[in-house]
């Protein structure tokens, strides 16, 4: 009996098919009429137009979390190898693995809110569509039937021979039976079609402020990140202009600097020594001059226009007191020679002058530059001296300055200014 009903069901499926076939086939070719609701088509090209836009929308996301997370890999293997190649000397050393993990840990955050509560919901949106189009291909085959059933009944009301009342019973029957589902199906997807169209309005507003939202949050907060980072590299660039990480060694570049003054003071020395014994003024002393003198020097010290011998000992004195004051000049150009690479002269004046600005000089011959670095000037042209942007460029004999006329920059050679 099982295989009875099996059978039969069978047969009665396979009997559908070829009366919906034949009842299509007879339509297009015009030889039966078709039920028709344009309003319904409308409601259709709606739905389709709707699954497309989120089946399109939905590839994409998947495309951008899929394109994000390849972001966080390479910021995580980029930020790694910038804590690896910090050195632990330089300032702010513990500081970028903790901002190198803040990102990281906002990255991996970022995308499990575009998936959990982006991607996933526009899944569950789109799971609702294969179900609608199930039901409207299935109001297409009852709309077949429907007019099958229909066209079968006229025809047996058309014949003329003596009708089988038998046949018209189970013809009506059947017609009414699949009126009835058509009519059904048909009411249920005229509500839910448009409704459905609707939803897609609040369904992208949510969607879509969910998603903003995740990547504003994500921005600002990846910005601090990057704006601290930023400061940190300015900071070490500022230590790096003071000379804090410079690999030379201080002993050697300290040695260096002492024998370039004591050269300098000895040469200074000899020049004022030999000016003095050229015009007579004193006599360079071959050994130390003793501190002690005796009564009778103390006593010509005291009246020292009627001695001959007070002259002598008050020109060595003097030497002596010039020579002091050397020191001292010597020893405060070498501390502003160490501190900002440039050798103030003396007569300058250093107070009440712009950052930056080490003293002025003015221009007492034209020049005319030769090179590009250099910095033209006519007599009594007044010029800003200021620090060489590299202190290893610094030649001797040129200084780097701004004209103050035009505010132009470059190096000049100083013998053809003097400092004021």
């Amino acid at each position: 009996m099982a295989d009875g009903k099996g059978g039969g069901s069978f047969s009665k499926v396979v009997q559908k098919h070829a009366v919906r076939a034949k009842e299509r086939l007879l339509q297009n070719l015009g030889k039966a009429d078709k039920t028709t609701d344009e309003l319904f088509d409308i409601y259709v090209n709606n739905f389709n137009k709707q699954q497309n836009s989120a089946n399109k929308l939905h590839k994409e996301f998947k495309n951008y979390l899929t394109s994000v997370r390849a972001l966080q890999t390479s910021s995580k293997s980029l930020m790694d190898t910038l804590s690896e190649i910090y050195e632990q000397e330089w300032i702010g050393h513990e500081q970028v693995p903790v901002q190198s993990q803040k990102l990281e840990t906002m990255m991996d955050d970022f995308c499990h809110k575009l998936n959990d509560q982006v991607t996933i919901p526009l899944t569950a949106y789109m799971n609702q569509f294969p179900d609608v189009r199930a039901k409207i291909a299935k109001r297409g085959r009852k709309m077949v039937d429907y007019d099958s059933a229909r066209h079968h009944l006229e025809t047996l009301l058309n014949v003329s021979k003596k009708r089988d009342e038998v046949k018209m019973t189970k013809a009506k029957e059947q017609l009414d039976e699949s009126k009835l589902l058509y009519e059904t199906l048909n009411k249920e997807l005229h509500e839910e079609l448009p409704a459905l169209y609707d939803s897609r309005i609040a369904f992208l507003v949510s969607n879509l402020q969910t998603y903003f939202h995740a990547e504003s949050v994500f921005h600002t907060e990846s910005a601090q990140v990057f704006t601290n980072l930023s400061s940190l590299m300015e900071e070490l660039a500022e230590e790096n202009q003071k000379g804090g990480y410079s690999s030379r060694q201080p002993e050697l570049e300290a040695l260096s600097l002492k024998d370039s003054s004591d050269a300098r003071h000895e040469k200074c020395t000899l020049e004022r020594n030999d000016h003095a014994v050229t015009n007579g003024e004193m006599e360079v002393p071959t050994t130390p001059v003793k501190s002690g003198f005796s009564n009778s020097a103390k006593e010509e010290q005291i009246h020292p226009l009627t001695s001959p011998t007070t002259d002598s000992n008050k020109s060595m004195t003097d030497h002596i007191d010039t020579e002091k004051d050397l020191k001292s000049e010597k020893l405060e150009e070498k501390v502003l020679s160490t501190e900002n690479h440039v050798e103030i002269p003396p007569g300058a004046t250093t107070t009440s002058l712009p950052p930056g600005v080490y003293y002025r000089v003015q221009a007492t011959y034209k020049y005319t530059a030769e090179d590009v670095d250099e910095l033209s000037f006519e007599a009594n042209d007044i010029i800003s001296v200021v620090a060489y942007d590299d202190p290893e460029e610094q030649e001797e004999g040129w200084l780097m300055g701004v004209k103050e006329s035009t505010q132009e920059r470059g190096i000049f050679p100083a013998n053809f200014t003097r400092p004021i």
